[in-house]
């Protein structure tokens, strides 16, 4: 509640051009996650001296704090997918793990779009750009929930939604390490099929080349 009413008092409480509306518990949950995650839409930002301040200082801690959080979760998901993994190796569960992916990517990075497609008026390609544009903490600022004017949130819209980044941004972060160690295992296969070929090469080389005469030198 503290940092909640910090961010009224010294966060721009007349709201801007984007979002007119002052700042309740909702924008301000949502604006404090958009800190901590370093997405940083750009829309809103600190107007006075104060705010300023608080900001530096509530991002040096609490953007360590949310690494240190998501670290944790994302290794809680490894934890549960490794699981899965050994309880599917047994005959006829061949597809669970894979179907759970599935779902489990779609409910995370699919069916979102859907929902801002639906509440903010977008096509349903804007919808599934600002998701990946927010999970993976770009951030351009071009398309940001709860900014029309025009339209009349829920007072939980927003609060929902930062709860949304922080989860998917634990899920892409796992999906962009498994991504990331396949490309280096792929890499480091191709680098000794490599290194093989040239042994063979090199050994090809000394068979092929004629023995050369010993001379006999007499004693």
């Amino acid at each position: 509640q503290v940092l909640m009413e910090a961010w009224e008092k010294g966060v721009n409480p007349e709201g801007n051009s984007t979002n007119p509306s002052n700042w309740d518990f909702s924008n301000s949950f949502f604006f404090a996650g958009t800190v901590v995650t370093t997405i940083g839409y750009g829309n809103l930002s600190p107007s006075t001296v104060a705010g300023q301040i608080f900001c530096v200082f509530y991002a040096l801690f609490g953007v360590p704090l949310n690494l240190a959080f998501l670290n944790q979760l994302g290794k809680g998901l490894n934890a549960h997918l490794l699981t899965l993994e050994r309880w599917v190796q047994k005959p006829g569960r061949a597809q669970v793990q894979y179907q759970f992916m599935i779902c489990f990517h779609y409910f995370k990075t699919m069916f979102p779009p859907l929902v801002f497609s639906y509440v903010e008026g977008w096509s349903y390609g804007e919808g599934f750009y600002f998701t990946f544009i927010t999970l993976s903490t770009i951030g351009f600022g071009d398309y940001v929930v709860g900014t029309n004017p025009n339209k009349h949130y829920i007072p939980v819209y927003r609060s929902l939604t930062a709860i949304w980044i922080v989860f998917g941004l634990a899920w892409l972060a796992l999906v962009f390490n498994v991504g990331a160690n396949l490309m280096e295992k792929f890499l480091q296969l191709k680098w000794h099929k490599s290194d093989l070929s040239l042994a063979e090469g090199a050994t090809t080389k000394l068979e092929d080349e004629p023995e050369r005469p010993r001379i006999h030198i007499p004693s």
